[in-house]
C-alpha cells in the first residue's frame, strides 16, 4: 500500500487544525496559508486538499477577514481512515477496484481473500487512530504494539 502525497499533506493539514483547536483556538478558523506554512505544504496543493476536507465532512470553512478551515467535528471523531477515503477514495484498492469488487479463477483465487484481509488490516489501523489521539502525541497500543516491532522499521 502506498500512501499519496495528497493522503499525507491532508493527514498533516486536518492534525494541524486539531492540535490549534486543542490549543484553546477551538472555533477560530486558520488560514490555508498558516496550515500551508507550518506543516510545509504547497499552497495551492492545500487548497484543493482542504476542499477534498470540506467536501468529505472532515473540516469547515468561513469566508472574510476571519475566515480559514476548522474541524468539521471533534478530533476525537475523525480517524485518519476518514482522511485518507476523503481525498483518495477507497483505503485499499487492486487496480482502482475494492477488493470485494474482484473475482478469480483456479490458482488465483486464494487472492481475493488475501486482498480483503489486506484492507481489513489496514483499516483496523487508519480506523483505530483519531486526531485526538495524534493531537495529544499518542497512539492507540496496538498501533503502538506494530511500530514496535523492529521488524516494522526494517526494508526487506
Amino acid at each position: 500500500m502506498r500512501i499519496s502525497a495528497r493522503a499525507d499533506y491532508a493527514v498533516r493539514a486536518v492534525l494541524e487544525l486539531a492540535v490549534r483547536e486543542g490549543e484553546g483556538d477551538e472555533g477560530a478558523a486558520v488560514k490555508a496559508e498558516t496550515v500551508a506554512t507550518a506543516q510545509a505544504i504547497p499552497h495551492k496543493f492545500l487548497e484543493g486538499i482542504l476542499g477534498d476536507l470540506r467536501r468529505g465532512g472532515i473540516v469547515d470553512s468561513r469566508r472574510g477577514g476571519n475566515g480559514g478551515y476548522r474541524l468539521a467535528r471533534p478530533a476525537a471523531g475523525i480517524t485518519v481512515a476518514d482522511v485518507v477515503r476523503a481525498v483518495d477514495g477507497p483505503i485499499v484498492s487492486v487496480r482502482g477496484e475494492r477488493p470485494t469488487g474482484l473475482a478469480y479463477t483456479g490458482p488465483a483465487e486464494p487472492l481475493l481473500p488475501l486482498w480483503v484481509a489486506l484492507r481489513a488490516s489496514v483499516r483496523k489501523v487508519l480506523e483505530g487512530v483519531t486526531f485526538a489521539d495524534l493531537a495529544a502525541g499518542e497512539l492507540p497500543e496496538p498501533v503502538r504494539g506494530l511500530a514496535a516491532e523492529p521488524a516494522a522499521w526494517e526494508n526487506p
